[in-house]
């Protein structure tokens, strides 16, 4: 792995540490209900642990691409960026927020077009 590919590699687990943060500590906060465009402070709270475990699920990819980054895994970067480019698309298309393919798709397949051009 080069210093780019270990940059993008790194901002693409960063930004899933956020969203893990969002999703697991402020979703029923005035930030998290602004950030992922709630309705209200209830469905907030009714949501929260859906929210918490979607913020796992998230933290297990950016834990996945750390890891790949300390075992030099080309592989291992591809395997859990592709998932996460597959996630932001779905993610996009499912609930229509468009930025969703902007903070997670785009990120994971720069990472994956670096990393096939070594």
């Amino acid at each position: 792995m080069n210093y780019l590919q270990i940059f993008l590699i790194l901002l693409v687990a960063l930004i899933h540490c956020y969203i893990v943060y969002l999703e697991m500590a402020l979703w029923t906060t005035k930030k998290g209900i602004r950030t992922f465009g709630l309705k209200t402070k209830q469905f907030a709270e009714d949501t929260k642990v859906m929210a918490a475990n979607q913020g796992l699920y998230n933290g297990f990819l950016a834990a996945g691409l750390i890891w790949s980054v300390i075992a030099v895994k080309i592989d291992v970067a591809m395997f859990f960026c592709c998932c996460i480019f597959i996630a932001g698309i779905y993610g996009a298309y499912s609930t229509k927020k468009i930025r969703i393919l902007y903070i997670q798709s785009i990120p994971a397949i720069s990472t994956i077009i670096s990393l096939l051009s070594s």
